[in-house]
């Protein structure tokens, strides 16, 4: 029996730990993916799939699949519950991770802390608290209901990284001012032999696939060239290609935008017809906690406080945020602290650079001048 929602076991507050031959963290997810990747033409129903696999829990295998899901590797289909592989999935058969637990107990304490979770780059994201739970998971569970997502804040506080650790699918329109529609669709491109060949573009193969499209500084792009998103987000879920036959484009499950904006930033201009799309706004603000964990010396993270504050209260128009931060301690490490605090105070606008090097001296007690080259030794 496949029932619409399968009633959970005592084994799925484990769910990756729940088959009897192997209790490695991530088994039981690795086996799903790996019988969906077997079976590509096939929508299959969770009592199949943990028949299959041998799994002791259907509700484990269920837990599974909607990882798979909200990560783009898996469509699901409802009454009954029903997941196919993407194409998405398919390219990363045998190499899909498992999915992190949301916390990890320290051996101190009883706190708990979230584990980090690996960006395609290969860099670390550390999750952070929202809505009462991870923001890496809450963003998950809102593609799985189709709820687009407008992130916003200061350029630097990790928008497009929580965005990437949410989605390992991801595909990416970076916007600016001259961001054109081909840079949606696709465009022709030349061919060694004189002739073209259309390429589609992110939106579309986002659509086909069955993946998360981040439009990356959306409020930079022209509101006539982001109209092309809208009858992809909306009920329809269809597009045409105008400059290709106009040929249509149907979005498949798991089909997802995000989008970013910078408030403040030259250029950026959030129209009601843009905001309006997306149903969540969340602000994005730097972590000073995760700045301090990560290495950042405590007077520089002081300092950037001290800036943001500034900042808010509309006395300077750039303060440092995580990105800059992370850039300190990287320099500090390399040259010096001296060097990174001059660095730092460099990175300001020239408007600000008063300001900053003013707060950098408050909290480094030194004479404080931008990074640049002397004399010949």
């Amino acid at each position: 029996m496949d029932p619409a929602a399968p009633a959970a076991s005592p084994d799925d507050s484990a769910p990756d730990n729940a088959t009897s031959g192997d209790r490695r963290p991530g088994y039981l997810y690795r086996q799903v993916a790996a019988y969906l990747a077997s079976h590509p033409d096939q929508v299959l129903k969770v009592g199949e799939i943990t028949t299959a696999i041998a799994a002791r829990s259907s509700g484990a295998v269920f837990e599974a699949l909607k990882k798979m899901a909200a990560a783009g590797y898996a469509t699901h289909h409802t009454d009954p519950h029903r997941f196919q592989i993407t194409q998405a999935g398919s390219d990363a058969a045998g190499t899909l991770p498992p999915p992190l637990p949301r916390t990890l107990t320290s051996s101190g304490g009883g706190r708990s802390r979230r584990q980090p979770v690996t960006r395609p780059n290969g860099d670390l994201y550390f999750p952070r608290k929202l809505a009462g739970a991870t923001d890496v998971d809450v963003l998950r569970r809102l593609r799985e209901k189709r709820i687009p997502v407008l992130l916003y804040g200061p350029p630097g506080t990790g928008k497009t990284a929580l965005v990437e650790a949410a989605f390992p699918d991801l595909l990416t329109v970076a916007g600016t001012g001259d961001t054109v529609v081909e840079d949606f669709l696709g465009n022709f491109i030349p061919l060694p032999d004189g002739g073209y060949e259309f390429v589609y573009g992110p939106l579309v193969a986002a659509m086909r696939e069955g993946r998360a499209l981040l439009v990356d500084d959306a409020t930079l792009i022209a509101p006539k060239v982001l109209a092309v998103l809208y009858p992809a987000m909306d009920g329809r879920r269809v597009i045409t290609i105008p400059g290709y036959r106009n040929e249509r484009v149907e979005a498949v499950d798991g089909f997802y935008v995000i989008a970013g904006h910078n408030p403040g930033v030259h250029g950026a201009i959030l129209t009601e017809a843009l905001a309006s799309r997306f149903d969540v706004h969340i602000e994005v603000t730097t972590d000073w906690d995760l700045a301090r964990h990560l290495g950042v010396p405590a007077p520089a993270v002081q300092a950037a406080i001290a800036l943001n504050t500034d900042l808010a209260a509309g006395r300077v128009s750039w303060a440092p945020q995580l990105r800059e931060l992370l850039g300190f301690a990287r320099v500090r490490k390399t040259l010096g602290l001296p060097a990174a605090v001059a660095n730092l105070a460099g990175r300001a606008p020239e408007d600000d650079r008063e300001s900053v090097v003013a707060a950098l001296r408050q909290q480094f007690g030194t004479d404080i001048t931008a990074l640049t080259l002397g004399k010949q030794r």
